[in-house]
């Protein structure tokens, strides 16, 4: 049976979803908590923070279909051309856990996923924490999402030419903090990808806007942003905090880079906390 996609017209479908994709349920708390990593990691990215929050909640954590741990004969390249299939992915481990409400924390392509879910299904997200989150990565007129189309068909022509060589480059910069030990884990998670899902998601991700239908979420959002974030500039965050539907507030973590929770989990789990107790 090739990809997820053909799992999904059989009743089984749902917990062949879960061990497909890792899922686990830690904690002991009586609300839930999803923790939805970004591209070019996996659910251990969450390993500094996860231990913080399994007093009050039960946490859900899972592994995007593109990552790593997940054998890639499950990747339907069909099927994950838009952030849509993701979406049916989270909103389907939610049913077969008979989840009815939630707060979802999602690092950047998953914070994107989160927005599109809650605007499915508003009814089951209580809040959206969006961590180093972008509706559109490339520039457009009046908007500045921080890379011009060149500069991206450059990062897409590396990839392709020498995986390793790009990963090597990209990790440290993407990091930004000068936390060797972040930049090793991101490359670890980073080489577990199979290049070309790796290239195709990256494709994907770039060229995703949905800064039309941020104005659909009702659902209460806290956006988390470094200072510094050569993948997303701090204008994003203001970008969004304008044009999203719901009780939106900005939290700036006086860090930089793109992975907080692997270069500053200490300064994250305080505003991440903050974050879900308004």
């Amino acid at each position: 049976m090739k990809g997820i996609g053909n799992l999904t017209n059989t009743s089984r479908a749902p917990n062949k979803l879960l061990e497909i994709l890792n899922v686990r349920v830690v904690g002991a708390g009586d609300k839930f908590l999803v923790l939805s990593h970004g591209f070019g990691t996996d659910q251990s990215a969450w390993q500094r923070i996860l231990p913080y929050f399994t007093r009050d909640y039960k946490v859900i954590l899972y592994d995007l279909v593109c990552a790593g741990s997940v054998n890639p004969d499950h990747f339907d390249f069909r099927r994950y051309t838009t952030l849509d299939a993701y979406v049916d992915d989270l909103l389907s481990i939610l049913g077969a856990l008979h989840i009815d409400r939630c707060a979802f924390i999602g690092h950047s392509v998953s914070a994107m996923i989160g927005i599109l879910a809650a605007i499915r299904r508003p009814d089951l997200f209580s809040k959206l924490i969006l961590l180093g989150a972008s509706p559109r990565f490339l520039n457009d007129k009046d908007y500045h999402g921080g890379f011009e189309k060149g500069e991206i068909e450059g990062v897409f022509a590396a990839m392709e030419e020498n995986y390793e060589a790009w990963v090597r480059g990209f990790a440290p910069l993407t990091v930004g903090a000068d936390v060797p030990a972040a930049v090793r884990e991101f490359s670890r998670t980073l080489f577990n990808m199979r290049p070309d899902i790796s290239l195709f998601v990256s494709r994907t991700v770039f060229n995703t806007d949905l800064r039309g239908v941020l104005g659909l979420v009702r659902s209460p959002c806290v956006i988390v942003q470094t200072a510094r974030d050569m993948s997303v500039p701090v204008t994003v965050a203001t970008y969004l905090k304008d044009h999203l539907g719901g009780r939106t507030s900005v939290e700036i973590l006086n860090t930089e880079g793109h992975l907080p929770h692997l270069s500053a989990p200490q300064l994250l789990i305080q505003v991440l906390r903050r974050a879900l107790s308004r």
